[in-house]
């Protein structure tokens, strides 16, 4: 009987209710009056197979990894272009200094004649302390310059000025590290002693060196330096003169040569350039002939 009833209505729910689907409706009428427990059913994400992914297996990893690798290489490649301009740059920079030092050292040496400096040579005098002084002492090898200066201490505007000038110089030239050893040489040794030279250098610059001699000592010291220097004939004791003389300053390196001179005309300003580029292009002789027979010498031919 509960079968039949069951079946009955089954079938008169079996029809379809707005649209919906029969089978499915009967199905589960049937399972509720059975106590069956409806299996739950797949969602739709569920229901669908996954599709296979359209990248190959490790085709993300390549790719990111031959991205990688190509950025790498253009990375490398710029640092390879930045190390070649600053290494051609530093070449380039290198090589213009070092042509002009070349030309500066080659001006100091068509100075010279046949390797023995027209201006410089052998001299023996003494200091303030009455000690001796010769062109020995210009040699050195801290690279240190000296510049001499020819005068008297009876000079009534010429030499003041020209020492003030060189004060100054040795003031800018200590600003930029560089010394240099002044040496002020008396043209007026008859009144000029070592007593009366270290007191006339107190007014200028505490560095300068001051000399002088007996007349044959200072006349040859002169004759050396190609300083013209005259004092008036039968001059009486005690009657005042002056001493004509030439007003340069010379700039000897540190090997005792002659490098350059600087004039009267020339500001403190002018005299510091030239000191400085003379001092930078300063190259001793035994480095120079070491370098004429090394795989640069062709600059220095």
């Amino acid at each position: 009987m509960l079968t039949r009833v069951t079946l009955r209505s089954a079938r008169t729910l079996s029809r379809p209710i707005l649209g919906g689907s029969t089978r499915t409706f009967t199905s589960s009428v049937i399972r509720r009056n059975q106590n069956i427990e409806p299996k739950p059913e797949k969602t739709g994400s569920e229901s669908k197979k996954r599709p296979l992914s359209r990248v190959a297996i490790g085709g993300a990893q390549d790719a990111n990894k031959k991205y990688a690798e190509t950025n790498s290489i253009e990375f490398a490649s710029w640092k390879a272009v930045c190390v070649l301009l600053v290494l051609g740059g530093g070449a380039t920079y290198w090589f213009s200094k070092e042509k002009e030092r070349i030309r500066i050292q080659k001006e100091v040496d068509s100075k010279r004649s046949y390797g023995k400096p027209l201006i410089g040579g052998p001299f023996s005098l003494i200091d303030t302390k009455g000690q001796p002084f010769t062109h020995k002492n210009l040699i050195n090898d801290e690279k240190k310059f000296s510049i001499i200066y020819f005068g008297f201490t009876h000079c009534p505007d010429v030499c003041p000025d020209e020492l003030d000038k060189l004060g100054d110089m040795l003031d800018q030239l200590k600003k930029d590290n560089i010394e240099l050893q002044p040496i002020f040489i008396t043209c007026d040794p008859a009144r000029d002693s070592p007593e009366i030279i270290e007191q006339y250098l107190e007014d200028f610059h505490p560095s300068i060196i001051g000399l002088t001699g007996s007349y044959e000592d200072v006349k040859k010291a002169c004759k050396q330096y190609r300083v013209y220097f005259s004092t008036p004939t039968d001059v009486k004791p005690g009657q005042d003169y002056l001493v004509d003389h030439s007003i340069f300053f010379y700039l000897m390196d540190s090997e005792g040569q002659f490098v350059d001179v600087i004039g009267r005309e020339a500001t403190a300003d002018e005299g510091v350039s030239k000191i400085k580029s003379q001092i930078d292009a300063f190259i001793p002789q035994s480095e120079r002939e070491a370098r004429k027979k090394s795989w640069l010498g062709f600059l220095y031919k």
